[in-house]
């Protein structure tokens, strides 16, 4: 079974990466015109905000239960991950597609030209670093999962944010540089204007691709399917239970709510059948600590 990714980690190293990039990428865009530039720029300062949700996010789901959410506030993470997937698609997306349109009715030329290139450039080094960062925990998390699957089926919403993001980032900066080079070598702004334009359409692609992802867990998922395989297993061998008749799970942030129908191998008193099933519960527990509520219900059928 795969492990546990470090969440936070990885937002920091996002963080750290696209703070430094955004800088680097308004100066050169102010200075060259570059509308290719600017798209990069608003990109990264709207990643650099959305990992400050996600942090606020990662914080409001530790808070403990109350009578009002008797469950906790796992499952706020998701609100703030679907957040960040629809500023990702607006603030990002869609303004990008906008300045490339601008450019292309009112062509201007690069000015600084190498200047864009050497930002674009430092930009590609240190998002490889934040994605370097994001893939280390991605394959702790995965294991021998197919990166696509991790991405199908992970249930920490805010890795895949962060994995989607530095995708994201990493491919509109080989567009960007791609068009400021094209620009130079023909001296026709038009190349600048599409690169813009593709950036945004690729801003929005991922965007929407995180949004579906992260909708499921928002609406109540269940966990990883083969976590939860090794936990009916889990129980199934247990010697005070004779089998498992059904096991709902779902997960809540870092959290897990499973619910057991089982048949019991002894009939015992009352006293006794509550004694084997805390029994199973406190092993339960230690071999998965992530799940924070279990509900046990003895039975003779499904």
């Amino acid at each position: 079974m795969a492990g546990k990714a470090d969440s936070i980690k990885t937002i920091f190293f996002a963080l750290g990466a696209n703070f430094a990039i955004f800088l680097s990428k308004l100066v050169a865009a102010v200075l060259t015109g570059s509308g290719s530039m600017l798209a990069e720029a608003v990109h990264s300062l709207a990643d650099c905000g959305n990992q400050g949700l996600l942090l606020l996010g990662l914080k409001r789901a530790k808070r403990p239960p109350s009578p009002d959410f008797p469950l906790g506030y796992g499952k706020a993470i998701y609100f703030w991950s679907f957040l960040v997937a629809l500023l990702l698609f607006s603030v990002g997306g869609v303004f990008s597609v906008y300045e490339g349109l601008h450019k292309l009715q009112h062509p201007e030329p690069l000015k600084w030209p190498w200047l864009a290139v050497g930002v674009l450039g430092f930009g590609i080094i240190a998002e490889s670093f934040s994605m370097w960062g994001c893939l280390r925990e991605v394959n702790k998390a995965r294991g021998a999962q197919s990166l696509w699957r991790w991405f199908r089926d992970s249930r920490q919403s805010e890795l895949i944010v962060i994995f989607g993001e530095d995708l994201a980032a990493l491919l509109g900066l080989a567009f960007a540089l791609v068009a400021v080079l094209l620009t130079m070598a023909t001296g026709n702004p038009l190349f600048d204007a599409l690169g813009s334009i593709v950036i945004g359409v690729l801003l929005v692609v991922v965007a929407v691709f995180v949004a579906k992802e992260v909708q499921d867990l928002l609406i109540g998922q269940s966990v990883d399917p083969d976590v939860r395989a090794a936990m009916q297993r889990f129980v199934e061998q247990q010697p005070e239970v004779k089998r498992v008749f059904n096991m709902i799970t779902l997960q809540l942030g870092p959290e897990i709510m499973v619910a057991i129908k089982a048949e019991m191998n002894r009939f015992l008193s009352p006293k006794d059948m509550i004694d084997d099933i805390n029994r199973v519960e406190e092993r339960f527990k230690a071999q998965f600590p992530e799940v924070k509520w279990s509900f046990f219900e003895p039975d003779l059928r499904d």
